[in-house]
């Protein structure tokens, strides 16, 4: 099959386009034909091997991390999926690749791609979608009448996040740039704060819950926002304890990561609130929820661009900009 490669880190190259094995099919799993996959930062930051101490990937390494396609095949367990499925996931961390013409994936991480998207839609959802339900729902337990902060609103995470706050009750600001103003109030955001104008921590103040994708000065000035007993989840890092546990790092990996963390770990404390790091993970059960919410019209894609698959590595170099709103996505079929 056909798909972009990564055969070293940070390599002039970066991707090569070439021929790799069709991927295996276990019992449980469903083989997909690739018809779109989305592109994310998380993409440039495996190539450039800036994840390889939490992702210990073998290289040579087929890239990218969520995808809309139909099955093909299915395994002698799979119950849930039969060939000519139209399906949508994030495959697990240890089995990505849908940069390729086909993708083998555990059927407990696909779910069937909602029917009112094009294959090019669904294809922007699973990644930034599961990402911004483990935050709201699964982590922050978000509820009606709580008051949330999304750092940069009109990115993947935060055009998807914002809607989904919205729809849990609660009120939202976000933080982005002067030309998406616009653009993040049509998803619902509440309060908007325009980074190069404005200081958003002495403009809002009290809040339950911080989302944050940015940086380590955003990361610690969001700290003054949340109201004693907020939490603060950042998508970005640094790493902490508990991730490193859930992700079966060795003692020492445990280690490093607390000493990474230390820091904002320490002045969460001195200001009563608790500062997590959440790495997204597949989830079909979740995305089946996230399916309902698109069907029902309550949150749709917000998608920038949409590239041939020849040109995955110019899709790459347009997103390193962080000019992109909403999704990039590459046409494979």
């Amino acid at each position: 099959m056909k798909a972009f490669i990564v055969d070293r880190y940070k390599s002039k190259d970066g991707l090569r386009f070439g021929d790799m094995p069709d991927p295996e099919l276990r019992d449980e799993d469903v083989m997909v034909q690739v018809h779109a996959a989305s592109v994310n930062p998380l993409d440039h930051k495996i190539r450039d091997g800036e994840l390889k101490f939490i992702l210990p990937y073998r290289l040579p390494l087929v890239l990218g991390n969520d995808l809309a396609g139909v099955v093909v095949r299915v395994g002698p367990k799979v119950r849930r999926f039969e060939p000519g499925d139209k399906v949508y996931a994030r495959p697990n961390q240890d089995r990505i690749g849908t940069f390729a013409e086909f993708i083998s994936m555990n059927e407990a991480d696909v779910a069937l791609k909602p029917k009112n998207l094009t294959m090019e839609e669904a294809a922007s959802i699973p990644l930034v979608g599961l990402t911004a339900w483990q935050v709201l729902v699964e982590r922050a337990n978000l509820k009606k009448g709580q008051k949330v902060l999304i750092h940069a609103g009109s990115g993947g995470v935060g055009t998807f996040a914002i809607q989904l706050a919205k729809h849990l009750g609660a009120t939202v600001a976000t933080t982005t740039g002067t030309a998406n103003v616009d653009l993040v109030k049509s998803l619902g955001a509440d309060i908007v704060m325009d980074y190069r104008k404005d200081d958003f921590d002495k403009v809002v103040n009290g809040y339950d819950v911080v989302l944050n994708s940015l940086g380590k000065d955003t990361l610690e000035r969001s700290l003054r926002v949340l109201k004693p007993g907020g939490k603060l989840i950042s998508i970005s890092g640094p790493p902490d304890t508990d991730f490193a546990k859930d992700n079966g790092s060795n003692w020492l990996l445990q280690q490093v990561m607390q000493l990474l963390s230390f820091g904002i770990r320490r002045k969460a404390k001195r200001h009563r609130v608790s500062y997590s790091f959440l790495f997204m993970r597949a989830n079909g059960e979740q995305l089946r929820a996230i399916t309902s919410l698109i069907e029902a019209g309550v949150i749709r894609p917000v998608m920038d661009q949409v590239f041939s698959f020849e040109a995955t590595k110019e899709a790459l170099a347009y997103i390193e900009t962080g000019r992109s709103k909403g999704k990039v996505v590459v046409k494979v079929r």
